[in-house]
């Protein structure tokens, strides 16, 4: 989410999460693919600059015409024919999948000095423990499985989210634990053969390229005025969600013609949905 909103706009809406705890559960229980099932790792191919996106993490549809690159749920499959981001909650737990990580990682959920789970409240969310060296590796075996499975699913990029979790841990996590599991995690990535994208997050630009990420996925950089700072970095291969009119318009005018814009409903609903709302620049 946008480091300076007050309340976290878009990261995962609950329509969601039902559907892709089920995933999480089937992962970790070790029915997604291994990473010798996975095509054959290459180069990743990365996002065209200035590409006609539509954020569907909410719910797949058929693309409106013109858009030629999406990103959507783990658990949905890639539109045919276009650019595919796979969308994967790495470093927070869905609501729903707390349940399978404490039978089988208890540890692996950051818990405070009581024992309880250390909550994204806003999101419903169990933060994931990364603030050691062994857990991260411990983490990355599952999520990274899941990140096998976009491969293997036909998508061309990953998208993991909740990168600052650190900002809601009370200092039990730091900036530099996320950033060594998210180099864990571009790794894996890189040897399925996909891109992989910093979400959000703009305090960890310059730890970029040590981490390995390739593009950006930026929500409300134009509310915000940080477009620029993810702009320059990703030299313009950055896709831009924006939520509000104002973020909207600002982006827009600053930025429409150099990166991939887009305003999309707060709950990334489908076509026919009330509140549904999709337009580029």
């Amino acid at each position: 989410m946008p480091k300076h909103s007050p309340t976290p706009f878009l990261r995962r809406k609950s329509t969601l999460a039902a559907a892709a705890a089920g995933v999480a559960v089937a992962a970790g229980a070790g029915l997604l693919l291994s990473p010798a099932s996975a095509g054959q790792a290459g180069s990743p191919r990365l996002p065209a600059v200035n590409a006609t996106f539509d954020y569907q993490i909410g719910a797949p549809y058929t693309p409106p015409k013109g858009v030629t690159a999406v990103s959507r749920d783990r658990s949905a499959k890639p539109a045919a024919g276009l650019y595919n981001v796979c969308y994967v909650n790495a470093f927070q737990a869905q609501p729903d999948a707390l349940g399978w990580w404490d039978k089988n990682h208890p540890d692996l959920v950051l818990r405070d000095s009581s024992r309880r789970p250390v909550v994204d409240e806003d999101w419903g969310e169990a933060l994931l423990d990364t603030s050691t060296a062994d857990k991260r590796t411990r983490l990355a075996k599952v999520v990274g499985e899941w990140i096998t499975g976009c491969a293997r699913s036909g998508f061309q990029a990953v998208e993991p989210d909740n990168l600052d979790s650190f900002s809601r841990s009370s200092g039990r996590l730091t900036k530099a634990n996320n950033a060594a599991f998210a180099k864990l995690l571009a790794d894996r990535a890189h040897a399925a053969g996909l891109a992989i994208a910093q979400k959000n997050t703009a305090e960890l630009l310059p730890d970029r390229a040590r981490i390995g990420f390739d593009f950006a996925v930026a929500e409300e950089c134009g509310q915000y005025d940080e477009c620029g700072d993810f702009a320059k970095a990703y030299a313009n291969r950055v896709f831009v969600i924006e939520y509000e009119n104002p973020g909207y318009s600002k982006a827009c005018s600053g930025w429409g013609s150099k990166l991939s814009v887009v305003q999309r409903d707060l709950d990334v609903t489908a076509p026919g949905t009330k509140g549904y709302r999709f337009r580029t620049c």
